[in-house]
């Protein structure tokens, strides 16, 4: 028990060093809160006597996000995509998401387009579930004036870590989650949200999980957001979120 709770503060702590601005004195902080409706499923309803169709997967993904203390819409994602199990651990996924963006994240709104590319694995072991999804985005903007030195179009590589450990001490359906998602620009983009090459962004998370049933599972928890800026005229973005999601797998 003692090396578990080491590992679960280590994680925990990971995530919020990463998060830590290097700049306390150019940063700003918000209260936000975000809700989060993610559901998968597979092909094999199409033709149940095909199992190759349960290798191919859909995905469909809905958020809100509401900023300035909670007052006021900041951004929504639509998010489909499409997958393949290469194994029963690791799926290749592609899709597309719509992305319309306005105060505190940006100073004027404006909509963003994304393709994407990710890989997840997830496995059970004696201490829990822990999953990871590598993912690549290229981001498009809406008025989007290039300057000189910058680039079109933004391409994103996201890391995300996540560990579920069962409470079957009190109750068998709850679990404690933690995870990190570190997000890395690979160029810079002159655009209303201004991208600078390098780290982007960090989001820690601390909550706990609820399976209602076996097709429903909640999280309700903790998320701190740091969002680095080193080379535009805003300052750096604190986030305290709470986080909403609900998890649907068919």
């Amino acid at each position: 028990m003692f090396k578990k709770t080491n590992f679960f503060v280590l994680m925990a702590a990971l995530g919020l060093i990463l998060s830590n601005p290097a700049k306390a004195d150019r940063t700003v902080e918000d209260f936000q809160v975000w809700g989060n409706i993610t559901a998968l499923g597979n092909f094999g309803f199409v033709n149940p006597q095909n199992p190759d169709l349960k290798k191919f997967s859909w995905w469909m993904e809905g958020q809100g996000r509401f900023g300035n203390d909670a007052t006021q819409f900041t951004q929504s994602l639509i998010r489909p995509g499409l997958g393949y199990a290469i194994t029963d651990k690791i799926v290749v996924w592609a899709g597309y998401a719509w992305a319309p963006t306005a105060e505190p994240l940006a100073s004027q709104p404006f909509n963003e387009h994304r393709i994407w590319q990710q890989v997840t694995w997830a496995d059970s072991f004696s201490f829990g579930r822990l999953s990871a999804r590598s993912r690549f985005e290229q981001r498009f903007f809406d008025h989007n004036a290039p300057i000189a030195g910058s680039d079109d179009v933004g391409h994103r590589f996201r890391q995300l870590v996540k560990l579920a450990v069962p409470m079957p001490a009190i109750d068998p359906n709850l679990s404690f989650i933690v995870q990190s998602e570190l997000f890395i620009a690979m160029n810079t983009v002159d655009n209303p949200a201004f991208i600078s090459r390098g780290y982007d962004q960090n989001r820690a998370f601390v909550g706990l999980g609820y399976k209602v049933n076996q097709y429903a599972t909640v999280e309700l928890g903790y998320m701190n957001q740091f969002i680095n800026r080193p080379h535009s005229a805003r300052p750096d973005q604190m986030m305290h979120n709470f986080i909403a999601n609900l998890f649907l797998n068919f």
